[in-house]
């Protein structure tokens, strides 16, 4: 589904990105509430290069939030990383509903996976909504990897090490949905990190690398032109929007449940009117017809959690992933 910016979105462009730059620059100090929020355009950071994952959920969003609140919501793709950067940044904005911040699961997995970082994603964030849940799927470039689950399976048993997988990034969902398959499946695969699932896509699909362990959002439209083939995703059901693939557990790894979820933070100290606020816009949205189409083509749910139940959800993920990265020995590449 391709969504375009309209005349309007495109000429105030570059009066939003000073406001973003300046929201960003800022110290976050408490802001008063703006009664009227939205008053004025709305930045909202994604902290992965355009193309990936976190971007077929945040841009439909974003237009369907300027359908409902008149005022645009401006996508600021700030990747590196592995997400960190945009993360960091986004925590220094200025808390005043102005700046959001759309971060995923690699988010959690981060503490595990960084000795340092310069946020931290509960104490720095308040936690709005959980916005999209997809399952892992793996995808092979089909000229390199040609075959189904059993063939792949023969070519990287008979050649360990030889065959690569692409990801978003050291210690992002893929990475680590990559060394879970290994662990379980007993096998050697290298890994090649990017600077986001979208440069990383690009690669596959030219050759470059030779398979993904990718979130659906990104790779469903890829997978539908026939550019990648998917062999399986994980869990123990297989997808709505793609039922033909076999899922993990039909394959033999009952245990491999590998979802990529996306979510929406504020700065902390964010007024908690235009948190409301924010929560509203998101389940007003969740109801839209041009949403559900979206998010049913990428294979994905959109959960009812907002606000501490999400930020439940967030503290459990990074319980999680610690575990799975003690687990593999998963080590920044």
């Amino acid at each position: 589904m391709k969504f375009t910016q309209t005349p309007s979105v495109v000429s105030s462009r570059r009066e939003v990105l000073r406001w973003a730059g300046a929201g960003l620059a800022a110290c976050s100090v408490g802001a008063q509430a703006d009664p009227n929020w939205p008053s004025k355009p709305v930045s909202m950071v994604v902290p992965f290069p355009a193309g990936g994952g976190t971007d077929a959920f945040a841009r439909p969003f974003s237009a369907q939030f300027a359908k409902q609140t008149g005022k645009t919501l401006v996508i600021d793709n700030r990747g590196g990383a592995g997400g960190n950067l945009g993360a960091g940044l986004a925590a220094k904005a200025a808390p005043d509903g102005y700046t959001l911040f759309m971060g995923a699961v690699h988010h959690s997995i981060a503490p595990a996976m960084y000795p340092k970082l310069d946020y931290d994603l509960e104490r720095d964030f308040v936690p709005l909504a959980l916005m999209a849940v997809v399952p892992q799927v793996l995808v092979v470039n089909p000229k390199k990897i040609p075959g189904d689950y059993k063939a792949f399976m023969a070519q990287v048993r008979s050649n360990p090490g030889r065959l690569n997988f692409g990801s978003a990034g050291g210690g992002t969902s893929h990475h680590l949905a990559g060394e879970l398959f290994k662990l379980q499946t007993k096998t050697f695969i290298t890994h090649i990190p990017y600077r986001g699932a979208g440069p990383a896509l690009q690669d596959l699909i030219a050759g470059n690398v030779d398979m993904m362990f990718d979130g659906l959002g990104s790779s469903a439209q890829h997978i539908k032109g026939g550019r990648i083939k998917a062999l399986m995703v994980s869990g123990n059901k297989r997808n709505a929007a793609f039922p033909d693939v076999p899922c993990a557990a039909e394959l033999g790894l009952p245990d491999y449940t590998v979802t990529t979820w996306y979510g929406l933070w504020a700065p902390k100290g964010t007024p908690t009117e235009v948190q409301a606020r924010v929560i509203e816009e998101v389940r007003k949205a969740s109801a839209a017809d041009d949403i559900k189409l979206a998010w049913s083509q990428n294979g994905a749910e959109f959960p009812n959690t907002t606000g501490g139940q999400f930020g439940t959800f967030v503290s459990n993920e990074i319980k999680r992933w610690a575990a799975v990265v003690k687990a593999s020995g998963a080590k920044l590449d």
